[in-house]
Order: C-alpha cells, then sequence, then structure tokens
C-alpha cells in the first residue's frame, strides 16, 4: 500500500498505539517543505508543541530559529519532525516501547520526503538512527555514509538553553550542513 503525507497524518492524528496517547494534548506531525532535501529530526515534541500541534514552537524553536538564519537556511525549505509524535509526561526521554510504536511514523515520512541530509537534533533520535553507540559529545558534526542520505548529529537545540556555551559548537555543526547541502545540489548527491 502507498501512503500519502495526508495519510500519515490521519494516521497520527488518532494514533493510540501507546500510552502517550491518553496524556498527549495533539499529537505533532512533522512539518515542512515536502520536498526538502534536509530533515532534522529530535526526540519529542515539548509542552508548547504537545499544546498547538506542531513541531520547534516554544523556546527550543527559537533557537533553532536563530541557527538556520545563522547558516542561510529557512524553515520553509527544510522538513522538521520528532521521532515520535506525542509528548513525554514532564518531558522525560522517550521509553522503547514508545519509540518502537512510533518509529513507521517516521519511516514514512522519511521515504515520502527522500531527504539527501538527516541531521539528529540531540541524543535520544541520534542514537534511533545512527547508532545506538552513537556519543553526541564527541560524534557530534561527523558524518555517517549510507545510500542516498547522508546522516548527521549535533546537540538538540534545548541544550543550548541549558548550556549556552554550547551556541558557537551547534552553530558550526549548522554551518557545516547548510555547506554539505550545497554540495550535494550541486553534485546531485549526498556523499
Amino acid at each position: 500500500m502507498k501512503y500519502t503525507w495526508e495519510d500519515i497524518e490521519r494516521h497520527v492524528a488518532v494514533c493510540t498505539h501507546c500510552p502517550l496517547s491518553r496524556t498527549r494534548h495533539r499529537p505533532v506531525m512533522g512539518r515542512g517543505d515536502h520536498q526538502a532535501d534536509l530533515m532534522l529530526t529530535a526526540e519529542a515534541p515539548g509542552g508548547q508543541e504537545d499544546q498547538q500541534g506542531l513541531p520547534f514552537v516554544g523556546s527550543s524553536g527559537e533557537v533553532l530559529d536563530r541557527l538556520l538564519r545563522d547558516c542561510g537556511l529557512r524553515r520553509e525549505e527544510i522538513y522538521i519532525t520528532n521521532i515520535i509524535k506525542c509528548r513525554p509526561p514532564g518531558n522525560r526521554n522517550p521509553k522503547e516501547e514508545e519509540k518502537e510504536a512510533c518509529f513507521p511514523y517516521l519511516k514514512y515520512e522519511t521515504f515520502l520526503l527522500k531527504p539527501r541530509i538527516i541531521v539528529c537534533l540531540g541524543r535520544v533520535a541520534t542514537q534511533r538512527i545512527i547508532s545506538p553507540d552513537f556519543k553526541i559529545t564527541r560524534q557530534h558534526g561527523t558524518w555517517i555514509c549510507r545510500k542516498n542520505c547522508a546522516p548527521t548529529a549535533t546537540y538538540h537545540p534545548s541544550a543550548i538553553l541549558w548550556d549556552p556555551s554550547k551556541y558557537e559548537t551547534v552553530r558550526e555543526d549548522f554551518r557545516r550542513i547548510a555547506e554539505k547541502r550545497a554540495e550535494s545540489v550541486s553534485k546531485g548527491d549526498p556523499e
């Protein structure tokens, strides 16, 4: 069966595959350009995202917008999503069964989008998408070679809220992401 963006959004809107569906206000489907070559993936919605049903609308979203501006990118030209679509209570890390329940939605988003670059924001998303052994503090900004897509990782924007000294490090990662994106567009491949 071939799914469309509308199909996935409908499924996410009524999903009850894990207990988070009972505590959420609104599920948070990814947003952005459905033709984007760049996909940002974080772990889960926060409080404001849960209220509005949109990704990165709170304080972390403001930091993300600044990072994007600093490297010449705009939200309108990328796609932003989370590995899970419902907010864990108290912003705790998602449990394995919650990640498993939501992972098919992320797979369908990725399949429909076919991004050339995937940027994992934070440890939880990185360890789910790139490798369970990935160490964000040591390996952020490194590129993984995969067929038709180049994944990388950096700190989640909320890490900057906790430790503003990380801003320059993350900004440099984003600058390299923008460079890699420009290279992949001009070469026609992500590697």
